[in-house]
C-alpha cells in the first residue's frame, strides 16, 4: 500500500509566466481513470521511467486516465488577447520518475478541436490530434454537482464518448490509496508530463494550478477508442472506471515551449 501522502509536501509557488506561457480555464474538467494489469503498459515507456503502481483487493494495478475539457479564456499569460475556446481530452499514464523520484504522468497524445492544433502538432511536434468534441452539461451551482455530462469526439485517432452524473455524499475513498488526500495527489497533481514526440524524441513540458476541488462522479456510459485499440482498457472494462472526478472549472498555467530530452 501506499504510504499516505501531504499536499502541503506537493504544493510549489507558481513560477512567474513570461514568453509564450500560457493559462486557461479549464471548463467541465474531468478525470475518468481506469486500473488494470501492468503487464498492459509493457513497452510504452522509456527506461527511465517506470509504472507509478497501486495495489487494488491485493492484484497490482497501474493506472491511466482520460481527461476531457473546455479550454476556456485560452491566451497568452502575459497579453490579455487574443482569447480560444476550445475541447480537449488527455490521455495520461502515472508513472515515477526515476531520474529525479518526482510523480509524473506518461502522455498518450491529446485530441483537440481548435485549427490552433497545427501549432503543437507541427511547430513543437507534440502528439496532438485533430477533433471535433462537442460538450452537453447541466451543471447546478446549487448543489454543487452536474445533473448531466457528455462529451463526444468525432476523431480518428482519438474518438470519445463518455456520459456522466453526480448524486452522493462528499465524502469519498477511492480504491487502493490510503485515504483521499492521497488519492487525490496522486491523480490531479502531477506538474510534470513526458511524451514521444512525433519525430520520435522524448519530449517533456510543466504545468502549475491550486490544488484542485474535484468531486466523485458516476459513469453512465463511455467508449474511448484510443484505449480499445492499443489494448489497454477492453470496451468492457471502459464500462467500470476505478474513478471518475469531476470539477466546473480550474485554472492551469502551462509553461511553454516543451522541452526536448533526447538527441
Amino acid at each position: 500500500m501506499l504510504e499516505p501522502l501531504k499536499i502541503d509536501d506537493y504544493l510549489q509557488p507558481r513560477p512567474k509566466p513570461s514568453g509564450i506561457d500560457v493559462v486557461s480555464k479549464l471548463q467541465h474538467f474531468a478525470i475518468i481513470t481506469y486500473a488494470v494489469h501492468p503487464r498492459r503498459f509493457e513497452g510504452l515507456l522509456p527506461a527511465r521511467f517506470k509504472l507509478d503502481t497501486i495495489s487494488v483487493n491485493g492484484e497490482e494495478k497501474g493506472l491511466i486516465s482520460v481527461v476531457p475539457f473546455m479550454d476556456m479564456d485560452f491566451r497568452l499569460a502575459i497579453c490579455p488577447f487574443p482569447r480560444f475556446t476550445m475541447g480537449q481530452t488527455n490521455y495520461r499514464i502515472y508513472i515515477l520518475d526515476t531520474a529525479t523520484g518526482e510523480r509524473c504522468v506518461w502522455f498518450l497524445g491529446t485530441t483537440l478541436d481548435s485549427w490552433t492544433v497545427v501549432v503543437p502538432r507541427h511547430w513543437w511536434q507534440l502528439p496532438w490530434h485533430a477533433g471535433k468534441v462537442r460538450f452537453d452539461c447541466e451543471y447546478v451551482p446549487q448543489t454543487g454537482r452536474y445533473r448531466q455530462y457528455l462529451m463526444h469526439t468525432e476523431a480518428e485517432w482519438g474518438p470519445a464518448h463518455v456520459e456522466l452524473t453526480q448524486y452522493g455524499d462528499e465524502a469519498f475513498h477511492l480504491a487502493g490509496f490510503p485515504d483521499t488526500e492521497t488519492a487525490l495527489i496522486y491523480l490531479t497533481h502531477p506538474l510534470t508530463g513526458f511524451y514521444y514526440r512525433r519525430d520520435g524524441k522524448l519530449g517533456t513540458y510543466r504545468v502549475w494550478h491550486e490544488p484542485l476541488a474535484v468531486r466523485p462522479a458516476q459513469l453512465t456510459s463511455a467508449h474511448f477508442g484510443l484505449l480499445e485499440r492499443m489494448q489497454l482498457v477492453s470496451a468492457a472494462e471502459q464500462l467500470a472506471p476505478h474513478s471518475v472526478l469531476l470539477q466546473p472549472v480550474n485554472e492551469f498555467t502551462i509553461y511553454l515551449p516543451p522541452r526536448v530530452l533526447s538527441p
